[in-house]
């Protein structure tokens, strides 16, 4: 499959390394990297494997990518303005999907608007990886993908994705309810990227502290009930799920989140994606989250990089 990566930060660039390391065309959009990438290759340094790529495909535009079969977007939400007119050179096959992995909601509707429902797909990673010095990325952990049709149910693209994915040892499975797995994900993301960004502290820091381990119990379940307000296929049970997250980070071990990571070196956080927009789903739903809109609130403060 030829592949074009948008968005090579750790999400993208571990990816990519590993569908390249399964034997399909991959091409990365390159910026701050491009020199080292290009020169020296592309380093992946994870528990379950060190491994390097001596060849890769960079490019330092989009129009000079060529022709491929998918898009795959691991660009930060804080740069969709933009969006659009990076995927737009490749999007000229007909044939072409765009898979966004991107965090938060309102990713895939931005790319149905510019190119059609009936060509997007959303993707949910669950991954622990962070950049290192230029060419290196470090896993830490995880890196399960789900990932499904914008316009909702199963498919046959979707399932032969999936297949490519796992064949390049990425896990991943096909679903028939994206927003689902989208809310899913905001349970866990949005009580730690937050927390762990306003703090600076990291997930085992935060649940080390028993009032804090829950408050972060109580706004999962505030997420769930935000979530079983948009007609997904079945509704999340929040106390279960909220365990289940909650005993999936302990094995975190002082794992810092996106957002921390961003906020320390003083770039824009994804406030937008992660936090106004599932709020102003929930609320047009009649669902309030209290404590979602006060970690909000103090993201959003002049000055805070948001």
């Amino acid at each position: 499959m030829r592949i074009a990566v948008i968005g090579s930060g750790a999400l993208g660039l571990y990816y990519g390394a590993l569908l390249q390391r399964g034997g399909n065309d991959v091409r990365f959009l390159l910026r701050s990297d491009f020199d080292a990438i290009t020169a020296r290759g592309l380093t992946i340094m994870s528990a379950q494997g060190n491994f390097h790529l001596d060849q890769v495909a960079g490019f330092r535009a989009p129009q000079e990518m060529g022709e491929v079969d998918l898009v795959l977007v691991g660009l930060k939400t804080t740069a969709n303005d933009v969006l659009t007119r990076l995927v737009a050179p490749l999007m000229q096959n007909p044939a072409c999907s765009v898979l966004t992995l991107q965090n938060g909601l309102g990713n895939e509707e931005l790319l149905a608007d510019a190119f059609g429902p009936e060509r997007v797909l959303g993707g949910i990673a669950f991954l622990c990886s962070n950049r290192g010095e230029a060419g290196i990325v470090h896993h830490l952990g995880q890196g399960s993908v789900r990932l499904g049709e914008f316009r909702g149910g199963g498919s046959a693209r979707t399932e032969q994705l999936a297949v490519t994915f796992s064949a390049a040892g990425i896990p991943c499975i096909a679903v028939a309810d994206l927003c689902r797995a989208r809310w899913e994900k905001l349970v866990w993301n949005i009580p730690f990227n937050g927390l762990c960004a306003l703090t600076g502290k990291d997930v085992t820091e935060i649940l080390a502290v028993p009032a804090c381990r829950a408050q972060v119990r109580e706004m999962m379940l505030e997420v769930s009930a935000g979530a079983n307000t948009q007609g997904l296929s079945t509704p999340l049970d929040g106390a279960t799920f909220a365990e289940k997250m909650l005993l999936a980070t302990d094995a975190m071990d002082h794992y810092r989140p996106s957002m921390m990571l961003d906020r320390l070196a003083e770039r824009p956080v994804e406030v937008q994606a992660i936090y106004h927009e599932p709020l102003r789903r929930a609320a047009r739903c009649g669902v309030t989250m209290p404590r979602v809109q006060l970690l909000a609130a103090l993201l959003s403060l002049p000055g805070s990089l948001c």
